[in-house]
């Protein structure tokens, strides 16, 4: 029987660093020993397009690309993109966006009640505020600190996680990249414990 692969799908626009994301997780989860792949989509960067990748990992991957709903952990960095990638979810997947609407290419307006549809559609989900993040970190490492909050749902140690920020953090933004996942894993962390608490 094969061991089951875990599947991650990153979303945004460009500009918000869902390439750099993706490679530290991949980077993480080959550390931990796994076979990774990963397929990214960020052509439309430069006119505020959506950017996509994909990342999967476990004892052997055979394809970059998860299927729609398969995915196990959707991680978005615009809450529309969320919504539109939705259907890739897998029944009981996790989700964790910033819910900081950016207006993709194509969306002229957000409808009214986009997060409680959101929260329809996931039950484990975490909802990471700009504002959260502002008061500890730099926005410019948003995306790590995303990065942490998903962190909480994917099965990999920290250790890996630290040593691929070490690694792929750009010259200088290590010390940033950290303390934003950290604060990341944190609100997540809370979140998680008091809808548990709920339930």
């Amino acid at each position: 029987m094969n061991e089951p692969v875990f599947n991650v799908l990153m979303v945004g626009v460009g500009g918000q660093g869902i390439v750099l994301a993706s490679d530290i997780l991949a980077e993480a989860a080959a550390l931990a020993g796994h076979d990774v792949k990963k397929s990214e989509i960020h052509g439309m960067s430069r006119r505020g397009g959506p950017v996509f990748s994909h990342v999967r990992f476990g004892p052997r991957v055979h394809s970059a690309v998860i299927d729609q709903g398969r995915a196990d952990v959707i991680l978005a960095l615009e809450p529309m993109e969320l919504l539109r990638w939705a259907p890739w979810a897998a029944p009981e997947a996790a989700a964790c966006y910033l819910a900081t609407p950016i207006l993709p290419v194509g969306v002229d307006e957000y409808p009214d009640d986009l997060d409680a549809e959101i929260a329809r559609l996931f039950d484990r989900l975490v909802r990471v505020e700009l504002a959260s993040i502002r008061r500890s970190v730099p926005l410019k490492v948003r995306n790590t600190a995303l990065l942490g909050a998903a962190s909480v749902f994917v099965p990999l140690g920290m250790d890996s996680f630290a040593e691929a920020l070490r690694a792929l953090s750009p010259r200088g933004t290590y010390e940033a990249n950290q303390a934003a996942f950290d604060v990341g894993r944190g609100l997540a962390t809370r979140q998680v414990k008091e809808l548990a608490h709920v339930e």
